[in-house]
């Protein structure tokens, strides 16, 4: 019998490969689980200029590649799950399903543009701690545990903010991939929290009408994390999910 499909998590911005934690944990038992910290964030070094998003899905091609993974379940995050998106978009015959978590596959305004690249700006003017505080309870729920807000704000507060405004820059010149959610052939999950403001309710139910095959949890009690603040539902929807991916071709 063959091992279950690789697990492949990307994290979202400004965070590092820790917010996979509870389902690292959860899942590394029973199939490989990959979770990678993006180029400039967490101990992956920043490089010159703005790394866009086609830059970060051939980042985890390439780590695939290294790690001789031919396809695998990918699932990603707010940005993560863009990125997730573009390695769609780029590499199908290596996506066995995806998980596209408080995320949404719109490009950027112009006025988004304007902010994002203004905020870029400021985090290297300032560095990351005045965001970090002024964020951290619409990353996670005003309500949420203490220690998942200390977390997270430990992660935003840690990275650095040279590949924080790379990364915004980026953001701002992200494709636009709602045409692509329609032609995706494999099974999608759809996650969002119910108190996201980032990525409200409404986009998720956009993309689960979207994807030819896709499921939809809306998750009580959390915001833009839902992974970290509600990890027992999010992480047995994943599990139920994961049971479509029995084996790897790899």
């Amino acid at each position: 019998m063959t091992d279950p499909a690789p697990l492949v998590l990307i994290h979202g911005h400004p965070f590092d490969h820790t917010m996979w934690t509870p389902q690292i944990e959860a899942f590394s038992g029973d199939r490989r689980v990959i979770a990678p910290d993006l180029r400039g964030y967490g101990a992956n070094p920043v490089l010159p200029g703005v790394t866009e998003f086609p830059d970060f899905a051939r980042d985890v091609a390439a780590l695939l590649d290294e790690l001789r993974v031919e396809a695998a379940v990918l699932a990603g995050l707010s940005m993560g799950g863009q990125i997730v998106m573009d390695f769609q978009r780029q590499f199908p015959d290596r996506v066995r399903g995806l998980v596209l978590a408080d995320t949404f596959p719109a490009p950027e305004t112009p006025e988004g543009a304007r902010t994002r690249n203004a905020m870029a700006d400021r985090l290297l003017r300032e560095g990351m701690r005045g965001y970090a505080d002024e964020v951290l309870e619409k990353m996670v729920a005003p309500y949420a545990d203490a220690r998942v807000k200390e977390h997270v704000h430990g992660m935003m507060t840690a990275t650095s903010p040279e590949g924080a405004a790379a990364a915004l820059r980026a953001r701002a010149l992200r494709p636009d991939y709602r045409d692509l959610l329609t032609r995706v052939k494999v099974p999608a999950l759809v996650v969002v929290g119910t108190d996201d403001e980032y990525t409200p309710v409404s986009d998720a139910e956009a993309m689960h009408a979207a994807l030819p095959d896709s499921e939809l949890l809306v998750v009580p009690g959390a915001a833009h994390m839902p992974n970290l603040e509600r990890p027992e539902e999010f992480n047995a929807a994943l599990a139920a999910f994961l049971t479509r991916f029995t084996s790897s071709p790899s």
